[in-house]
């Protein structure tokens, strides 16, 4: 029996030998080696002629029969290689040759050898022997974390069944180590070990196990550059914004350990560097990774920077829509400035901000979506640039066909009132971006997968298709909290839905959990304790007519305090205080000065009724006092686009809440009041007898029933809230805020009612009295109250407060399932009574780091650890940490 024809196994011999000769390093040695390798290709060359030799004898195939150990079946085998009985071949030859690439192009066979076994006159008779391939039976991966097997086992299928072949291990094994030290495991070692198992098959299987030693981290000890001359290295490292070598003092921001993928990025951001500062040329000739131990590595950088450049003539071609002048208005680059490519390109197109004044959306602005820009070098002499701006405007293009796709809860009328884009208006991708942000906004859709899809563009006639994708996210909440306040426990339970839909709230088919899809807001809220209840409703129309912008809101509260009964340690319910209020608002958008703009107006009405409550915080428990108060607001919100983790834009927002001036028109004389007032107080102070005491105090409850009947004030609040996009998505949320509760009448004086009351989380356990929680984290909750001109805790709220904040925010996740970010924070505020002792900047200091999380089944899970650098009112010491938690419920 002959073997005609074993390819693999004839190459991986001769290589063997070779690969064995391949060592000494002698001059005669190689000599030797050189005649070696001569003989052996000369032996390889005559085997090859009597194997491959194609003027062989001609034979017609008899019986072909299958050896080895393969489960494929031999007629499989045998049709597959291309073989058949009877055919006429050439022995040996091509044909023979061929069958075996088949073979071996099916990636199934560890080893495939043709046998001539006999010959019959001009009748040959071949064997084909091979080998299956081992199946993969088990895999076990040591060194990774459970989770991250899967995404393994898919990435280099692995999956059980697959042929073992060594490029599969040789790729595995390139594959994790690479992957690894892309993320900054420079020192990975993978080891892949497979054992032979035998099953009732009797297939050929094995199992694998693979071994990861990721190690640890290399840091970047020192980063050194080579031939820079214009540019300070300080500025270089700069520019490398995400490789960053070992600093004493560390980096707040980025550490410096080293990731493939994030250098290879810097390397681009260093040349543009030296490209904002005219060098064009500059590139990077080599840089070398060099291993200083397990632990750090150096990176060595050589640079060619080249000569500075200038700007020299700059023409527009093709424009017609606009002249030269507005052009260069907005590229804003002159003759004789440094050459800067990175400005430039931003200049023409800024693709990082949608909304960038650049030349390509002053087109696109204007209906010409299918202009193009493109910059030209046309002379580069003595380092002077000449630049021609080559400009194709086309045709103004018009929206022929908008559509929404995606709403399957939402009507269809919620979504297109909000749009800035209609069929026949002419395409701007300013009102794209707006409209974009104003989806968004609604709260119905995930912001992150709101997509634009243009369709049939046509720049001939000059229109085209938008449609505009959404991803209903949950939009109604379940609030659940529960703490301590108020003497006892507090629970809260809120359902909110915001996107309502109060017309078929007697359709029993539309409940689903509730009646949805007309975008408004029902909220029932009710808190309870030992000592309190409070029970509110709310129901706010966006679009009252279903034509405007303009938004009604009605809201009932009603809440009950109880006084604590020492003897029994529960609530007196005889002793009580109780508040029912009604608030009704109109809000309209405006279009001047910009569409930004929302007017606010809303009248309410608060009763307060107060039995047997006789406590520091009113100088009379038993009465009543009536709250009827006119709110008018004024808003500007801009920003972008997902509304729980701006990226950009601000918030500002002013406010006014004004009561009917009384004392012009009741006939009251408070001044006389006011001094016989302080004449009781005088007598009381100085009353020997209980009884003459308990007499001065009750006049001086009936004064303040009389002065607080109808309270007279007036309320005045500021806040302004910044959005601002360091890096990549690290934001910046700088915030301001202040309050004022004034009065028009000095004798009538500030009303005990309508405070602010500073500190903790700004939830509030209760607020019975119109106060208003204003958070300070790092403090408890309502602590820090502003002190009377003898120094003692007031315990009464301020009237005068503000605050200033600094949160430094960075999503780990922004998916539908869940957002994600982490944020660190500074903040300070302060309270006061009276101006004269207000002091905007002696702060209550505090910092601190926090942890939000939203999910559509959970609603908004918030954690803030608080250190408060001041001590509270009263005490010496600084308050130290506090822990302050948000819960919610969103289905």
């Amino acid at each position: 029996m002959k073997l005609l024809l074993n390819i693999k196994k004839e190459k991986d011999d001769l290589g063997k030998q070779v690969n064995k000769l391949i060592k000494p390093t002698s001059l005669r040695t190689y000599i030797g080696l050189t005649i070696t390798f001569l003989f052996l290709l000369g032996s390889f060359n005559t085997f090859a002629q009597e194997s491959f030799n194609t003027e062989g004898k001609q034979y017609t195939l008899g019986d072909i029969t299958v050896s080895g150990n393969t489960h494929f079946s031999p007629q499989t085998i045998v049709t597959y290689s291309g073989l058949r009985k009877g055919q006429e071949i050439l022995i040996p030859g091509d044909k023979i040759s061929d069958a075996i690439k088949k073979l071996w192009k099916s990636n199934l066979f560890s080893d495939i050898n043709i046998y001539l076994v006999k010959t019959e006159g001009d009748v040959a008779y071949l064997e084909i022997r091979l080998f299956d391939l081992p199946e993969l039976n088990e895999l076990k991966i040591n060194g990774i974390k459970k989770g991250k097997k899967d995404d393994l086992i898919k990435e280099n299928n692995l999956q059980t069944g697959v042929k073992v072949t060594e490029n599969l291990l040789t790729t595995t094994k390139n594959y994790l180590t690479h992957k690894y030290q892309k993320d900054g495991f420079y020192n990975t070692k993978v080891y892949i070990n497979t054992i032979e198992v035998q099953d009732s098959t009797n297939r050929p299987q094995v199992n694998m196990v693979i071994n990861i030693d990721k190690g640890k981290k290399v840091k970047v000890k020192d980063i050194e550059f080579i031939g820079d001359s214009v540019l300070k290295e300080s500025k270089l490292r700069g520019a490398m914004k995400n490789t960053k070598q070992k600093s004493v003092f560390g980096h707040p921001f980025k550490r410096s350990k080293y990731i493939e993928e994030d250098y290879k990025e810097d390397l681009v951001s260093l040349i543009d560097k030296y490209k904002e500062n005219g060098y064009r040329d500059a590139r990077v000739i080599s840089d070398t990774i060099v291993s200083v131990d397990k632990k750090n590595i150096s990176i060595q950088l050589k640079i060619e920077e080249g000569e500075q450049y200038r700007y020299g003539n700059i023409d527009f071609i093709g424009n017609t829509v606009y002249s030269d002048q507005v052009l260069k208005n907005v590229l804003r680059i002159n003759k004789g400035d440094i050459y800067n490519g990175v400005e430039l390109e931003k200049r023409i197109a800024d693709n990082s901000r949608p909304d960038a004044q650049d030349i390509t959306n002053l087109y696109q602005n204007s209906g010409y979506l299918f202009s193009t820009i493109n910059p030209v070098e046309v002379n580069t002499e003595g380092n002077v640039i000449d630049m021609e701006i080559r400009i194709t405007e086309g045709k103004p293009v018009y929206f022929n066909n908008i559509s929404v796709t995606g709403n399957d809860v939402t009507n269809d009328k919620v979504i297109y009132r909000e749009l800035h884009t209609r069929p026949g208006q002419l395409y701007s991708k300013e009102n794209v971006v707006r409209t974009i942000r104003e989806l968004s906004q609604l709260g119905y859709f995930d912001a992150e997968q709101i997509a634009t899809n243009f369709q049939n563009p046509n720049p001939n006639e000059g229109t085209i298709d938008l449609e505009y994708g959404v991803v209903e996210t949950g939009s109604s909440q379940i609030e659940l909290q529960g703490g301590y306040g108020g003497g006892g426990f507090i629970g809260t339970l809120g359902l909110s839905f915001n996107n309502f839909s109060l017309r078929n709230l007697f359709n029993l088919e539309a409940y689903k959990p509730v009646p949805r899809g007309d975008g408004q807001k029902l909220a029932l809220r009710l808190q309870v304790s030992r000592f309190f209840r409070t029970y509110s409703f709310s129901f706010t129309e966006p679009w009252m007519g279903g034509k405007k912008p303009v938004q009604f809101s009605t809201s009932l509260s009603h809440s009950q305090q109880f006084l604590y009964d020492p003897a029994t340690g529960n609530a007196d319910k005889d002793k009580r205080f109780n508040i029912t209020g009604v608030t009704i608002g109109l809000a309209k958008r405006l279009t001047i000065p910009d569409d930004f703009f929302t007017l606010s107006q809303a009248i309410s009405f608060q009763h307060y009724n107060l039995k047997n409550y006789n406590t520091g915080l009113f100088t009379f428990g038993d009465g009543y006092s009536n709250n009827l108060s006119y709110t008018i607001g004024l808003t500007r919100n801009n920003t972008y686009n997902d509304p729980i983790f701006p990226m950009g834009g601000s918030n500002f927002s002013i406010s006014a809440k004004l009561s009917l001036p009384y004392s012009l028109f009741n006939g009251v004389d408070y001044k006389a009041l006011s001094e016989e007032r302080e004449d009781l107080v005088e007598a009381r102070d100085n009353a020997e007898t209980i009884v003459l005491r308990n007499e001065a105090s009750d006049a001086i409850a009936a004064i303040d029933q009389e002065r607080f009947k109808w309270l007279e004030f007036y309320k005045i609040k500021m806040r302004g809230d910044w959005y601002t996009r360091l890096v990549g998505k690290l934001i910046v949320k700088s915030s301001a805020e202040f309050g004022f509760l004034g009065a028009y009448n000095q004798y009538r004086g500030v009303i005990p009612f309508e405070r602010f009351f500073l500190g903790g989380d700004g939830l509030g356990n209760f607020s019975l009295d119109g106060r208003e929680a204003v958070a300070l984290r790092g403090y408890p909750n309502q602590s820090l109250q502003p002190l009377d001109e003898n120094g003692n805790i007031t315990n009464d709220g301020g009237s005068i407060y503000n605050k200033f904040s600094m949160e430094l925010r960075y999503p780990i996740s922004l998916k539908q399932q869940a957002k994600i970010f982490v944020l660190g924070f500074v903040e300070g505020g302060v309270s006061y009574n009276d101006f004269k002792d207000y002091n905007p900047f002696a702060l209550y200091r505090s910092t601190g780091a926090g942890l939000r999380i939203f999910m559509p089944a959970f609603g908004l899970l918030g954690i803030d650890f608080g250190y408060g650098f001041d001590p509270l009112p009263g005490q010496s010491k600084a308050n130290g940490w506090e822990t302050h938690f948000i819960i919610g419920q969103q289905f």
